[in-house]
């Protein structure tokens, strides 16, 4: 195996991993657990929504016309003929001059086109001064207006927000077509690492990366599976590679990635398949691996957290979006003025950690092992390979954490 590594752009990293990502079968589950499960067949409505024209405030409903140069010194006056009950239909239609009184979500009687909120107008015994006019339509949600039977309410590959349940349950959709969610093993390397609830000696760290990577994970709609921390051990490695490629839909490894005399990820993931990529053109993360293990995509991640948290956003979601078929981007994105000069290397794909205050990012220059500038940036801002740095005042996009 090369002693040096053998750098590929991020966009070539990204195609190989989507290429060895495969897309999870289909499940079911019941509308209440549904919530930030990605679609997996369209959803379409099986009733019209609404299914009658109604009112979407308490007031009177009236013919529009009626009301044209109604105001407070010289009202519209119109006879109150009636009431409109919850969930009753008034058999009666609306003459012009008449109005009926009609709540919220109340059937619009025959004839209405418009209702006056109950603000602007006042009721003296049978009649009802109208001080502002509407127009056709107004305060009036129509029948079908919203979605009509048989209309796709909700589109495959979709994420599902606490909006999204909702319009599925007006649809009726008490089961939900949904992607199966995907298992991601999670693996820590090295001799120098102990579990978060010892105090670590000199020399020792404690695992950071396999709570990092799981949170993050769980963050894009996957389900971690960990495999503890895995000692310098070629056999032992093995043994853990091998389990959870057998249980897992993809392996994330951290640690182990870098070109040295201890680097085994790479040794082991070519015994029993490929390695497509062992360095990548981006800072922080440049030593990542990508490979197929049994049929599986695994991902050699750096070892320190931020580096590894890069990986994370730039390589492993665009493997989760294929995995899940989402068709909307993972990550979230703000958009800020640069306050500070980033100088940055030709060739290479550069992530830097900005924090972001009333709009502007200020760049949180570190070394790649420290954790502080993690809880104190916003995000992070990418510096396109082909560039040499970005300007004070250029206008970036921030991925936020």
């Amino acid at each position: 195996m090369s002693l040096f590594l053998q750098l590929v752009s991020v966009s070539e990293a990204v195609a190989e991993i989507c290429r060895l990502a495969v897309r999870c079968g289909d499940d079911s589950v019941p509308l209440p657990e549904a919530f930030h499960r990605v679609l997996a067949l369209d959803v379409q409505a099986d009733v019209d929504i609404p299914g009658f024209t109604r009112s979407v405030v308490d007031g009177f409903a009236v013919h529009a016309s009626d009301t044209t140069g109604s105001g407070d010194t010289i009202p519209s006056i119109l006879n109150l003929s009636g009431r409109v009950e919850m969930g009753v239909s008034l058999k009666r239609h609306i003459k012009s001059g008449d109005c009926i009184y009609v709540p919220t979500g109340g059937i619009l009687p025959e004839g209405a086109d418009a209702v006056v909120m109950i603000e602007h107008a006042e009721q003296i015994g049978d009649e009802v001064l109208v001080k502002k006019p509407v127009a056709h339509g107004e305060n009036v949600l129509f029948f079908n207006e919203d979605f009509s039977a048989g209309e796709v309410v909700c589109t495959k590959g979709r994420r599902l927000t606490s909006q999204d349940i909702g319009v599925l349950a007006a649809a009726g959709c008490t089961s939900v077509p949904v992607i199966r969610t995907p298992l991601i093993g999670i693996i820590s390397t090295g001799n120098e690492l102990v579990s978060v609830n010892h105090k670590p000696m000199p020399g020792q760290v404690r695992d950071v990366n396999s709570y990092v990577v799981a949170a993050f994970v769980q963050e894009q709609g996957c389900k971690p599976v960990q495999y503890g921390i895995i000692r310098d051990d070629r056999d032992a490695l093995r043994s853990a590679i091998s389990l959870a490629a057998g249980e897992c839909d993809a392996v994330l490894i951290s640690g182990g990635s870098s070109k040295d005399e201890r680097d085994m990820v790479a040794a082991i993931i070519a015994e029993r398949g490929t390695v497509l990529v062992h360095g990548i053109a981006i800072a922080p993360g440049k030593p990542t691996i990508i490979g197929k293990y049994n049929g599986k995509p695994v991902i050699g991640l750096p070892g320190h957290p931020a580096s590894a948290f890069i990986v994370l956003i730039a390589i492993v979601s665009h493997m989760i979006t294929a995995m899940t078929g989402e068709t909307a981007s993972t990550l979230r994105t703000i958009h800020a003025t640069l306050g500070q000069n980033i100088p940055s290397s030709k060739g290479r794909e550069d992530y830097v950690r900005v924090a972001v205050r009333d709009g502007i990012a200020m760049p949180l220059f570190g070394k790649s092992g420290l954790l502080n500038t993690l809880v104190r940036s916003t995000g992070v801002i990418r510096v396109p390979a082909e560039s040499e740095g970005l300007e004070t005042g250029t206008r970036v996009e921030v991925i936020v954490w």
